[in-house]
């Protein structure tokens, strides 16, 4: 009896969006600086670097909290619905890919394997950036405001896998962010991390990369 040395391939490779397959961050970098602006606040790196990747409502407070908004004249669904729709004007100028993302798509749908979009984006600007991408690429998508807890909870992951029928731990995420890797590697997934706008710790069930160039089936192997 012969055994197999190959790398298990995972049931299904599931992707961030903003950060990992499109270069958007520095697009949210515009909208919530003018945020922030709009509260007297000049936005600052380190509040910046705090909000990639969050939930809109983590994002949001985080704004909030810096420009010394009180509690009480807190207008979360105004402020959300102007950041959504200033954003969805800079995603309809321009919304470049990362390197080596597209060929990365291509390469997994392909063999075969299925994807997955797993983003804290909600789904009114993942569907215009669809468009870009192209959601023939993904079997199921999962948006921030489609569970309960957006990353960094392990929510989106684990929708998006049941979604597919398959076990979180039997896929491979791919991230960019702290938040994205920290939701990731709560589900399960073994992750491969590209870091964008801001630097990832090293930890268990991560694998670092400096881009998605060159990215091959064989680099997909799980951490089982």
């Amino acid at each position: 009896m012969t055994t197999s040395t190959e790398p298990a391939r995972p049931a299904a490779v599931l992707w961030d969006m903003d950060g990992t397959l499109l270069d958007s961050e520095k697009l949210w970098d515009i909208a919530v600086a003018e945020l922030s602006e709009r509260h007297g606040y000049a936005m600052t790196p380190e509040l910046r670097e705090s909000t990639l990747g969050n939930s809109m409502t983590d994002a949001l407070t985080k704004v909030f909290d810096a420009s010394g908004v009180p509690v009480d004249e807190r207008d979360h669904a105004a402020d959300e619905r102007w950041l959504l729709d200033r954003v969805a004007q800079l995603f309809a100028v321009d919304l470049p890919w990362r390197p080596g993302a597209f060929e990365a798509l291509t390469t997994i749908a392909a063999a075969g394997i299925p994807m997955a979009l797993v983003t804290n984006t909600v789904r009114e600007l993942t569907d215009q950036a669809l468009d870009t991408i192209g959601p023939h690429f993904f079997t199921v998508t999962v948006c921030g405001d489609e569970v309960e807890h957006g990353k960094p909870a392990p929510d989106p992951y684990l929708r998006a896998a049941a979604l597919l029928g398959v076990e979180a731990s039997q896929c491979v995420a791919v991230e960019d962010s702290p938040t994205g890797t920290q939701s990731a590697v709560a589900a399960g997934c073994t992750t491969i991390v590209v870091p964008s706008a801001a630097d990832v710790p090293q930890g268990p069930r991560r694998r670092f990369r400096r881009s998605l160039d060159g990215l091959t089936i064989l680099d997909l192997a799980r951490h089982d």
